[in-house]
């Protein structure tokens, strides 16, 4: 007796994902046009104006007093809030993951409050507890404290915008990594801050890395809460967006895109640094 179903030819697999060329090719041509519309254009928008005059007014620009002073306290926020932000993420992933409490599911949800609260609602309130007539200000004048126009307030209101980053990269990553290792660890003999150190902070690295590099990225930018707690004073509390405003508000657009292209130049390492921790933490997951 023949088997019938021998002689029906079988039919070519099809996969679930696989879609014809034209679909695939127009979502690519979708796609390329978008990103060079919204992306690549402005871009090449700011790098030709900034080196339209050429190279010398494009130092000079960058290297004009005001634009200096811009420069550092960006560069002298960063120095601060990231490695805050860093220790404060670690501190605030390890509790969430690795322990149980009561209001853990509210404490997660207040971190997220940053990305909630527009950055200009954010810069109001930190005036409101600070400023002169708010609610703190009274006494922090007496003490001769100037939070809200310096540094301070600047610090604190990027520190609270950028909050989010590293811990919000950290807890799902320790959360699925467990705690057996670290319980193994302590079972053997050794410290916490041994283990810590040799056995958590190795699994955590890249999404440390991550983190870090995203709080840098939203710190460079940050425009909204600094602009209502800086006081726009240029030489002083102008950072580099804030500068870069100034600048073209006082139609000097050949220095207003010298100084972007220098903070677009910032956000490209950032970027690349990005594709980079993301590229070995793919081979790290590849090869475990």
């Amino acid at each position: 007796m023949t088997d019938v179903s021998a002689a029906i030819p079988a039919k070519p697999l099809v996969k679930a994902t696989a879609e014809p060329r034209w679909v695939r090719y127009s979502l690519i041509s979708i796609m390329l046009l978008f990103l060079s519309l919204f992306l690549l254009l402005p871009l090449s928008v700011v790098l030709y104006g900034a080196f339209e005059a050429g190279l010398r007014v494009w130092w000079q620009a960058v290297t004009e007093p005001d634009a200096v002073a811009a420069i550092k306290l960006t560069l002298f926020v960063l120095v601060i809030v990231v490695p805050l932000n860093a220790i404060f993420g670690v501190a605030i992933a390890w509790a969430v993951a690795k322990f149980e409490f009561r209001g853990k599911t509210l404490l997660v949800s207040i971190i997220d409050m940053p990305f909630a609260i527009s950055p200009v609602v954010v810069g109001l309130i930190f005036v409101i507890f600070f400023g002169s007539h708010g609610w703190l200000g009274p006494w922090l004048q007496q003490h001769d404290i100037k939070i809200i126009f310096a540094v301070p307030g600047i610090v604190i209101v990027i520190l609270f915008g950028t909050l989010p980053f590293v811990a919000r990269e950290l807890i799902p990553l320790m959360q699925q990594q467990g705690k057996d290792e670290e319980e193994a660890s302590l079972t053997l003999g050794a410290s916490g801050w041994k283990t810590f150190w040799y056995v958590t902070l190795p699994n955590i690295k890249w999404g440390l890395i991550y983190g870090v590099v995203l709080c840098n990225a939203r710190a460079m930018g940050e425009f909204g809460a600094v602009a209502v707690v800086s006081g726009r004073i240029r030489g002083e509390t102008n950072t580099m967006p804030l500068h870069i405003e100034v600048l073209y508000n006082e139609y000097m657009f050949t220095a207003a895109f010298a100084v972007s292209s220098l903070l677009t130049g910032l956000a490209l390492v950032t970027i690349v640094i990005k594709s980079y921790v993301e590229y070995k933490d793919e081979r790290k997951h590849k090869t475990a």
